[in-house]
């Protein structure tokens, strides 16, 4: 860390893990330049600080009941924590910016500004009235957080039957979609998403800057021209930003650090990893599917299975005792995995992803080439991106098949195909890794952002 420099940064995370782990990182970013930190936070989802020592946490109640916080609409879910987090929240950041009392406290910092996430849509107001200037961070890429606005208009398309012939037509509001995908995105969206999405594209034009973590000018360059015509506020595009630290816990969930020992006993490029992330389930009959895939393509397999992954089961209870026997003879299955240390390890060889935008940047950074298989929002553009814009992996086009999964682990770890697309990822690993260093697009944009907040 350099010296403090006398500025604290009030940070306010969204409690969901795709959006913690990005402002979790970009508060170590901070505090590596001389900022004090401090992490305003739920109760629901809330981080560990004892991981983060350095920083200040300080929890508010959200007011969420055990049934809200299992439910799987997203959107409900940010909908209430904006309604009832905002008495809690302004009565603790009012307190913060309370003047000290110097003959009781000495000298306190200044707070330059309030850092939170695009979702939290309260916030803007509450900063202006304390005269407090909000940046804003986005989890996402660059042309999902643009293309996303778009969904409003676009959701009256699923209410008519999509014919074969149109399923691979582009959708021209929010490229590189296609209308199938378009069809997946909104499905079990409800209507709650429209009225947060226009709340979310006027508070951000209101802020004094939007942050996106893990996204760089090399991985999204025309939308970022487009995003700083369209919201007219200093635009950051800093990442991905993981790789300035070595990994530290910002999981949710507590990773089976025996991963490691046993990927040390593989070959080079040997062993597809699978994930699908902290949200996306699956059936049972894809579960089977999925594990035959792995056994019938005859190369080693970490396999990631969160608890409650799998729709009306607790694990994988599901896999008949004699097939789990042959799934162990090639690979290891566990509850959660350190996701950077196994992306970063030499027995990596690809990447059976779901596409959130983190496990996308992180692969991107560590050179493992994809299988896409996205199931829900920004993963169905991310995969896109990664197989026809980059074109560094391979799309399952939503076919959670023994067969395709086979096929497409042998091809892209055994053939021609597979050796052109780990070439293209090299090329790309090699360009944004070049971004984070001196001079830079994405060093430039940090040394900016750190200028920005100073200046406040």
């Amino acid at each position: 860390m350099e010296k403090s420099n006398g500025l604290r940064v009030i940070m306010f995370p969204l409690p969901l893990q795709g959006c913690l782990n990005p402002m979790i990182q970009l508060a170590k970013i901070l505090h590596s330049r001389g900022f004090s930190i401090t992490v305003i936070h739920t109760r629901f989802n809330a981080p560990k600080a004892s991981s983060h020592p350095l920083f200040t946490f300080l929890e508010i109640p959200d007011g969420l009941s055990e049934a809200e916080e299992k439910n799987p609409d997203v959107n409900l879910t940010i909908t209430l924590l904006n309604q009832r987090c905002v008495s809690p929240f302004r009565d603790t950041l009012t307190k913060l910016l309370q003047p000290a009392d110097s003959e009781t406290e000495g000298a306190k910092e200044r707070i330059t500004c309030l850092i939170d996430d695009t979702q939290w849509i309260f916030t803007q107001s509450l900063a202006k009235s304390l005269n407090l200037p909000r940046l804003v961070v986005s989890a996402s890429n660059v042309s999902f957080f643009l293309g996303h606005f778009s969904i409003p208009q676009l959701r009256p398309l699923t209410y008519l039957p999509l014919q074969d012939s149109e399923k691979d037509d582009p959708v021209e509001e929010f490229p590189p979609l296609r209308k199938k995908d378009i069809y997946r995105l909104l499905d079990g969206e409800s209507e709650t998403l429209d009225a947060l999405l226009n709340l979310i594209y006027k508070t951000t034009k209101a802020s004094s800057g939007l942050i996106f973590v893990s996204c760089s000018e090399e991985l999204d360059h025309d939308a970022l021209i487009q995003a700083r015509q369209d919201f007219q506020v200093p635009i950051f595009a800093i990442g991905p930003s993981h790789n300035r630290f070595t990994a530290s816990s910002t999981s949710l969930l507590a990773p089976d650090e025996t991963c490691i020992p046993w990927l040390d006993k593989q070959e080079d490029k040997s062993v597809i990893y699978v994930s699908f992330g902290s949200v996306a389930t699956i059936k049972e009959s894809e579960l089977l599917e999925v594990a035959w895939g792995l056994r019938n393509s005859e190369q080693p397999f970490l396999w990631v299975v969160r608890v409650g992954a799998v729709v009306g089961a607790e694990w994988i209870e599901a896999i008949p005792e004699e097939l789990m026997e042959r799934l162990k003879e090639k690979g290891k299955v566990v509850k959660w995995a350190p996701q950077q240390d196994v992306l970063k390890h030499r027995a990596i060889g690809g990447y059976l992803s779901h596409n959130g935008w983190n496990s996308t940047a992180e692969s991107i950074s560590e050179g493992v080439p994809m299988i896409c298989l996205p199931f829900v929002w920004d993963q169905m553009l991310n995969a896109r991106f990664v197989c026809e814009k980059w074109m560094v992996g391979l799309h399952l086009e939503n076919r959670i098949e023994r067969n395709e999964i086979d096929r497409a682990i042998r091809c892209l770890l055994l053939e021609a195909e597979g050796e052109a697309i780990r070439e293209r990822m090299k090329l790309l690993k090699e360009k944004v890794g070049a971004s984070l260093e001196e001079n830079g697009s994405a060093y430039r944009s940090l040394e900016d952002l750190v200028d920005q907040i100073k200046s406040f």
